[in-house]
């Protein structure tokens, strides 16, 4: 095993993103930061470093143990970081707060039912 990887690599193997390419457009993008860096895909990362990704509304605050090239299971990818409490508090408040805000009723869509048809009707008709 490497002592040192790409951060998109690591990231793809830590099960952050789905695929390498997404992972380098998220440090492209300014989503990852290194050790509080803004970094580009090819920087290497090491064991101890400290790694913020940004997905979405949640942020993860990483420590790196180990290093790895190759995606296995999830089981093997949480081996490779431990997350800050500080950061699995926050993530998990904000996922709270988000559930407890309630949901607009979806609108319909398609045709109208003969029970909406006849509403239509008896609203546009003359009088």
């Amino acid at each position: 095993m490497q002592d040192r990887i790409r951060i998109d690599k690591w990231l793809w193997a830590a099960r952050f993103f789905k695929t390498r390419s997404l992972a380098a457009k998220a440090v492209d993008g300014g989503k990852v930061r290194l050790n509080g860096e803004r970094i580009k895909p090819a920087k290497d990362v090491k064991p101890g470093d400290e790694v913020i990704v940004a997905s979405g509304q949640l942020e993860w605050t990483v420590r790196v143990l180990a290093v790895s090239d190759r995606r296995g299971p999830a089981e093997q990818a949480r081996t490779l970081y431990a997350e800050t409490e500080a950061s699995s508090a926050k993530r998990e408040a904000a996922i709270a707060e988000r559930k407890s805000i309630a949901q607009p009723e979806r609108e319909r869509r398609g045709r109208p039912t003969k029970r909406d048809r006849r509403l239509i009707h008896r609203f546009t008709e003359e009088r």
